[in-house]
């Protein structure tokens, strides 16, 4: 693989919010995921689960619920306000005062035709989905006590709600309640508690299942209003419910960190009398399971511990696929650490601050690196055009700002100004913009260091590189069907090197506009098959200028030296084959050796950078206890009582 002095920073100690509230658009394929400092991340599980979008969140606007309508995104939270989301420029499109209190729970019909929020006054509010906004249409009768959780029948007729020790079920078309489910309290101690419906699910042959705060999840009648059949699977509560699409099967998350299955089977060899029968038990969290999806091949399941897991359910999927594997997801898909290569200084990106560290020398004892604090810097004037960034970007020799804004576009500013000075925009092609009715963010952006281009990658898989020289589009990559999750410019060559979610490599000659010779001998043999299983994305790549033909880049996991003057992996090929090469006398190394030269000794890989004097900086989060840095007390209440 070759000698590096190497900085192995391993106190970055990123700790990502916990998981208030999901919802899974079945026919995008696309999960939404709110943290408890209102952050959003969407997910494309169609594209290898890579999340594609984050709308970074604001103070006072934590998130109770998500729900989608269409390709719309709609959020309600404890201050009262519905929120719609602009998806395309990542940020909150409008907000909607409800007037009726903190709001605890959101939920849209099929038919994308009316939103119900319930509310701390006791209300079911009803909203109108038009166009572009929604509009309050009516209340349904109010009830003594709030509206924690509620659900739509299929038919968009009645809804079920779940409160304070009861449940109702309510006629959409009059307003009216028809039936009171009373839920009953716990044992002992617990029967002078009231019991909370966390989550309430509306099937439709008019199955109404619970999940309470006495550890119960019930199976009722809606049509006579009685109680079929009560599970107790917990001695704390059932927060958070999910029914698969064809309603044969149902997942309760608790807050003891587990998730329990159950199926809709049949005692008897005809196929009848059939009942909601407790099947399997997951533990994948340490504490409270907040948020749950039922995906036709796994449940998805967030809470407390920040973590989101995908869990195959093996009757769904074939055995021994990439579909089959586990995933637990804590981290961004996208690097939070930046490496100044001549200064020596990592910047890390937390969530509500920056910190900068500088790199110092060591006689190998001892830490070395220092931090010291960011000086002020006042901006005056700030062109009104970089108001709003996705991506922030700086030429090589700092005399140019590139930000990512708005429509795919790119702002271009100068820095060597008394003061920020707008120079011009950048945009997609001419007339392909107009044709798509979604301008996907751009969430990539490369500047080349001889300053003549500008990378970008947007959401819709797009590839454009603009010349800096001549200020205009100089090509675009041809469209692959999965997002890029890294690129880079090969600083001789102008080779640009693109990797996707779904693992795939491509390096495209922005001389002759067209892919390399090599890309194409890569995906005529094609990856190595262990190289395509790999479950985390590559979020950086950079080059070796002592080695022009090695391309480096890495994951969460490894990183990787790939030397384009060696021969590919084949099939039968052992990829992981460094340590073993060490082994061997020098003919036999020579003859196994390939391209893909690998180091998979690394957890939680946040970024390796190449510094100027080809020393390299490799950055670890450290391993720590994920429940020991959240505030006291460990487990947030939802609300007082």
């Amino acid at each position: 693989m070759g000698e590096f002095k190497v900085h192995r920073v391993r106190f970055f100690d990123y700790m990502p919010a916990a998981i208030r509230a999901m919802a899974f658009n079945r026919r995008t394929e696309r999960l939404a995921l709110a943290r408890a400092d209102g952050a959003l991340e969407i997910f494309n599980f169609a594209d290898n689960y890579f999340q594609e979008k984050v709308i970074p969140g604001q103070d006072g606007r934590a998130v109770e619920a998500l729900c989608w309508v269409g390709r719309r995104l709609f959020s309600a939270g404890l201050n009262g306000e519905i929120t719609e989301y602009d998806l395309e420029n990542l940020r909150p499109r409008y907000t909607v005062e409800a007037y009726g209190g903190p709001i605890w729970t959101i939920s849209g019909n099929d038919q994308g035709t009316l939103l119900a929020v319930g509310c701390e006054d006791g209300t079911v509010k009803m909203f109108e989905v038009l166009e572009d906004r929604i509009q309050f249409q009516r209340n349904l009768d109010r009830q003594k006590g709030r509206i924690i959780s509620l659900c739509w029948h299929p038919s968009a007729s009645l809804i079920a709600a779940g409160m304070m020790d009861m449940i109702r079920i309510f006629d959409v078309e009059t307003g009216r309640a028809t039936h009171r489910l009373l839920v009953e309290r716990g044992v002992g101690a617990s029967k002078s508690k009231e019991v909370v419906v966390w989550s309430i699910a509306f099937l439709s042959d008019h199955t109404i299942i619970s999940g309470d705060s006495a550890g119960k999840v019930q199976i009722w009648d809606g049509l006579t209003g009685t109680l079929a059949r009560t599970h107790l699977v917990t001695k704390w509560d059932v927060l958070a419910l999910s029914v698969s699409q064809d309603e044969s099967s149902l997942v309760a998350g608790t807050s003891e960190g587990t998730v329990v299955q159950f199926q809709f089977l049949s005692s008897t060899l005809d196929g009848q009398n059939k009942d909601w029968v407790r099947t399997r038990t997951f533990k994948n969290h340490s504490h409270d399971v907040r948020a749950l999806v039922h995906t036709e091949t796994a449940v998805v399941s967030g809470g407390m511990d920040t973590q989101l897991v995908v869990r195959p359910l093996l009757d769904k999927v074939e055995k021994n696929t990439q579909e089959s594997a586990m995933r637990k997801m804590a981290f961004p898909h996208r690097s939070l650490v930046c490496c100044a290569k001549k200064a020596g200084l990592l910047l890390f990106q937390f969530p509500d601050h920056l910190e900068l560290w500088r790199l110092g020398e060591s006689d190998g004892h001892g830490e070395t690196t220092m931090k010291f604090p960011l000086p002020p810097f006042q901006v005056s004037k700030l062109p009104k055009d970089l108001r709003s960034a996705h991506q922030l970007c700086f030429s090589t020799d700092s005399s140019r700002l590139f930000a990512s804004s708005i429509n795919s576009s790119v702002v271009v500013v100068a820095l060597n100004q008394p003061e920020c000075k707008y120079l011009h925009t950048l945009k997609p092609k001419s007339g392909e913009a107009e044709s798509n009715l979604i301008l996907e963010p751009v969430h990539l952006l490369f500047a080349s260091e001889d300053g003549k281009w500008l990378a970008t990658a947007n959401t819709a898989c797009e590839v454009q590189v603009y010349n800096l020289d001549k200020i205009k589009l100089h090509c675009t990559v041809p469209v692959y069907g999965s997002c890029p999750t890294a690129i880079a410019i090969h600083p001789t060559s102008s080779n640009l090197v693109v990797v996707h979610a779904d693992q795939q490599i491509f390096e495209y000659s922005l001389v002759q506009k067209e892919y390399t010779e090599w890309s194409r001998r890569l995906q005529k043999q094609g990856l190595h098959s262990l190289w395509l299983e790999r479950d985390t994305p590559i979020t950086h790549v950079t080059f070796n200028p002592k080695h022009p033909a090695h391309i480096i880049l890495h994951d969460m996991f490894m990183f990787c030296v790939i030397d384009q003057s060696l021969p590919l992996p084949e099939a039968k090929t052992r990829l992981f084959n460094q340590m073993i090469l060490r082994s061997l006398p020098e003919p036999m190394r020579i003859l196994h050796r390939h391209a893909f030269k690998m180091c998979k000794t690394f957890q939680n890989l946040m970024c390796v950078r190449l510094l100027e004097d080809h020393s390299l900086v490799v950055v670890e989060r450290p391993l720590l206890d994920i429940m020991s840095q959240l505030p006291a007390p460990v487990r947030q209440k939802r609300f007082a009582t």
